[in-house]
């Protein structure tokens, strides 16, 4: 799992435990990438997560309001809903970038906050 996916699925943990989303992000990432102030603070993956639990994709994780991300969010989003109509996505991050995004541009760590969730059983 990637360090990203790792962030996530224990920031989901915390979430579920109660914390806010975006402090559960934040410590999570603080543990990951300790030393790795820019891995920490990357907007794109953690607006990712922040655009998951916000339409209660998360398990465990209510719904609320917690990013103002409309990108990440849709790209996170729209990549859940992908490898839920077709599970076999969810090994193949080219394919399912280029649906998401449209091929525009590379993913940013989206994908990997998705696919960390979904390979964990928490979307």
């Amino acid at each position: 799992m990637s360090k990203y996916g790792q962030v996530a699925v224990t920031a989901a943990s915390l979430a579920r435990s109660g914390m806010n989303p975006l402090d559960a992000w934040q410590i999570a990432a603080r543990q990951v990438f300790s030393t790795q102030n820019a891995s920490r603070d990357k907007a794109c993956p953690k607006c990712a997560f922040l655009g998951l639990a916000e339409n209660g994709l998360i398990k465990g994780v209510p719904q609320g309001r917690y990013t103002k991300s409309v990108d990440n969010k849709r790209y996170a989003v729209s990549a859940v809903n992908q490898i839920q109509n077709n599970p076999n996505l969810a090994n193949n991050t080219t394919q399912l970038w280029q649906i998401v995004s449209g091929g525009n541009k590379q993913h940013n760590g989206q994908l990997d906050v998705v696919i960390g969730l979904w390979s964990n059983g928490d979307i």
